[in-house]
């Protein structure tokens, strides 16, 4: 391996021309595929075409009408929905309200279908109509309609009727999502900014799954702006004060550029869409490539301070770092790699993205920086030397107190460990919003006061045509739908039945004994459809039943709930529906919360299949490139301990893991790595090639690579910590674990490592010699 890593120092120096027109090259190609990238604006973006879960969502949307909504929500300061003023504002953007593009209805407390018998004859027609004279008797009437109908309280009014909102159902075209969706939010939000200014004592508020869909682009952007510009300055500010030197971080800054623009033009070519997760590759990219490019400038200013010339010290650094940085960025790589394990398309994106950075990033690191470096002047940096009487200082109480730092650190790991079941597997998908977003703020507010964004949609099958009418699938709809209203989770049913029985009592001379489900399938069915012969265009009953009759939907709005809270409500609907339900065939609940829940779980457990993988192949590299079974073996334990320590200390901390920390093991597997590929082969290059006993090559590795190690593992926190900063909690998550798992990484490598080694050792008598067994030769 060693004539390798001299002739590419010798090539990269000696050929530096033609290594930046490559470097140049490779850019200019993937750089083209960058005016392809897009940011989507659909959360169906987390689920692939196959998963089950998002064609059973689909397969209810296709059966009734779409979910995508605006919901518009109105708060008078007055506290009081039911005044002349207010209704008529309701009304007025009610029908403003179709205007909406791609608007297919409109559902509010003035438009609502009010029935009752009229002699004989059954009348339908809008609770407050345009012309109605709206006086304290009519106000009252409406009122008392308004919250005693199943279909609009907790769901359009109030409980204390301070609280209204208009529902805008949208049918989107999805010819062009990234046009048609903020088309339609951006109609909405001027809408509501008109209320605003022309009656400022009405609050106004914007949720619903169009709003949903539009945060997903908005928080991508929002950390693409905010976020890499804070990563890039913060960073190449870090970088400028560690290295001391203009010119190193200039040329650290052109690989930078280099490895982004390759990684995010490769995502152009193969049409990754950029969401919030994928968003964020930049700046992981810029964090892994800054701490290549550490070791190389470090080991530079290494061989110059010791009186080696310019050319020499960059043919050096490239030798001594060719194949632990190779190695390095190879098992990062495929650790971030092994998220296309993933069941979320957006963390395959982010891995495939960030995969294709570092690799990228080798080349450069590794290449380009020297190749850059040897045409700028350059002089030793003489301010390292209290830096390194620490990290001897340091090497010295490691090899000194090795016992003690041995089973001193065993125990706090243990202890760390021993605190992962703490963790539960939960997730709360309204929460990847944190309050800097509208979106979270507007929907918060809404299930206080309102009515909830999370529901579970069932469509109920009869298994006949016309099998609705049936009245024993019928009572057992009703029953199923009572049920519900019992659980403490539940804000509001919307239920076929809740129409049949007022119905039914409307053509019973509006008797109040009448309000029952009809016991007669051929009364039901003339019910249904005089109901809908009387109904004006856009407020149909499409939404709640399928064109044959043998289906109905069954909707369950319920509070802010978390995963593990939403799938046990499901688990025991489905338990009551097998005790029950003889008529009703057993149903799969679905709805954007439940799908979103499902996918967490699910995703573990592929991830744990990807981490596997991962482990294996990265754990093979390093038995190859150590050349030894043993020291490969030995390696896991800094590579596996850390991020077992960091999900220990969240269980302490947090107690929660959901989408976003499934895939950390995956990402810290292969960074974490790269701080033991550099400990330990300079301390193997210490015994094979020096041939010098165990706690001197240790002394020898934390010299080489002691200040590299700290400093990359710095900038690697700051760079993860930013990212902690999101907005969207599946990255602030991901970034804040990330961080705390390098931090114990470090530790690791530079306590428990060392004191591990030195124990092997000994029980080996290897301490005074290296084992001539290895060979001498060659370079690691």
């Amino acid at each position: 391996m060693e004539k390798y890593e001299s002739r590419l120092a010798v090539w990269v120096i000696e050929k530096r021309w033609l290594v930046i027109s490559l470097a140049l090259s490779m850019v200019l190609i993937a750089a083209i595929g960058v005016r392809n990238l897009y940011f989507t604006n659909n959360f169906r973006v987390f689920f692939s075409e196959e998963n089950p879960n998002r064609l059973a969502y689909e397969a209810l949307e296709n059966t009734y009408t779409k979910d995508d909504n605006i919901l518009i929500v109105l708060a008078p300061d007055d506290k009081n929905v039911f005044t002349k003023d207010n209704l008529q504002l309701i009304r007025d953007l009610t029908d403003k309200a179709w205007e909406v593009p791609f608007s297919t209805r409109v559902d509010s407390i003035t438009n609502f279908q009010y029935s009752y018998a009229d002699g004989d004859e059954l009348s339908v027609h809008d609770l407050v109509e345009k012309d109605q004279l709206l006086d304290e008797q009519s106000l009252r009437k409406i009122r008392e309609i308004t919250l005693d109908e199943p279909l609009l309280f907790r769901r359009l009014i109030s409980i204390d009727a301070t609280v209204t909102a208009i529902n805008v159902t949208v049918q989107m075209p999805r010819k062009n999502e990234i046009a048609e969706i903020p088309a339609a939010v951006s109609f909405a939000r001027s809408m509501a900014e008109e209320i605003r200014q022309e009656r400022p004592d009405i609050k106004v508020y914007l949720t619903g799954t169009l709003l949903l869909n539009n945060a997903f682009p908005e928080s991508s952007q929002r950390d693409m702006k905010k976020l890499v510009p804070f990563s890039f300055a913060v960073m190449l500010i870090l970088l400028a004060v560690i290295v001391g030197r203009f010119w190193g971080t200039l040329s650290t800054f052109l690989v930078i550029v280099s490895s982004i623009l390759v990684a995010m033009g490769t995502a152009g070519h193969l049409g990754f869409p950029l969401s919030p997760p994928s968003a964020l590759s930049p700046s992981i990219i810029l964090t892994v490539t800054i701490a290549n490019c550490v070791h190389i400038l470090g080991s530079i200013n290494f061989a110059m301070r010791r009186g080696s010339s310019k050319k020499k010290a960059l043919q050096e650094s490239v030798r001594v770092n060719a194949q632990p940085v190779l190695l390095a960025c190879v098992t990062t790589a495929v650790g971030f790699l092994s998220m296309n394990f993933s069941d979320v398309p957006p963390f395959n994106h982010l891995g495939t993205i960030v995969g294709v950075g570092v690799l990228t990033s080798c080349y450069m690191s590794l290449c380009l920086l020297p190749a850059l470096m040897s045409l700028f002047p350059l002089r030793p940096q003489q301010g390292e030397r209290r830096g390194g009487q620490l990290i001897e200082k340091l090497a010295d109480l490691v090899v000194r107190r090795r016992v003690i730092l041995l089973w001193t650190t065993m125990v706090i790991v243990v202890l760390l460990i021993a605190n992962i079941p703490r963790n539960e597997l939960n997730d709360t998908f309204l929460h990847y919003f944190d309050d800097s977003i509208q979106f979270r703020v507007d929907s918060d507010y809404t299930t206080n006061n309102l009515t909830g964004l999370y529901y579970l949609g069932y469509s109920m099958e009869s298994g006949e045509s016309g099998g609705i009418h049936n009245p024993k699938f019928l009572a057992e709809l009703e029953a199923f739908a009572q049920w519900f209203r019992q659980q403490p989770e539940t804000i509001h049913v919307s239920s076929i039945t809740d129409i049949l029985k007022r119905l039914n009592k409307n053509m019973h001379g509006d008797d109040p004994n009448a309000y029952r489900l009809p016991v007669d399938r051929n009364l039901a069915a003339q019910y249904i459809l005089l109901f809908e012969m009387s109904l004006p265009y856009g407020l149909d009953l499409n939404n709640q039943l399928n064109v044959d009759k043998s289906s109905t939907r069954l909707t369950v709005s319920v509070n802010t709930l978390s995963s593990q809270q939403l799938l046990a409500l499901e688990e025991r609907a489905n338990d009551w529906l097998k005790e029950n339900g003889s008529h009703i065939k057993i149903t799969q609940a679905t709805g954007t919360n439940i799908v979103f829940a499902k996918l967490g779980m699910h995703n573990i457990k592929s991830m744990l299949l990807g981490t596997t993988v991962a482990l294996l192949i990265i754990s093979f590299l390093l038995m190859i490139a150590f050349r030894s079974v043993k020291f490969g073996l030995i390696s896991l334990i800094p590579n596996l301990v850390p991020a077992a320590m960091g999900f220990g200390l969240w269980g302490i901390l947090v107690g929660q893991i959901g989408l976003s920390l499934s895939v950390v093991m995956a990402i810290t597997m292969g960074i974490v790595v790269d701080d033991t590929v550099h400990f330990l082969s300079k301390y193997l290059r210490a015994r094979r090639e020096q041939n010098i006993s165990s706690e001197n090559a240790i002394r020898y590795a934390f010299k080489m690579v002691g200040p590299a190690l700290i400093t990359t593992s710095f900038l690697l926190v700051i760079g993860f910590s930013i990212l902690a900063t999101s907005s969207f909690y599946l990255n602030a998550g991901m970034g804040l674990l990330t961080a705390i798992v390098i931090v114990f990484a470090l530790l690791a490598d530079l306590l428990l490592l060392p004191a591990v080694l030195m124990k092997i050792e000994e029980m080996k008598n290897e301490n005074t010699a290296f084992n001539h067994d290895h060979p001498v030769s060659g370079s690691v």
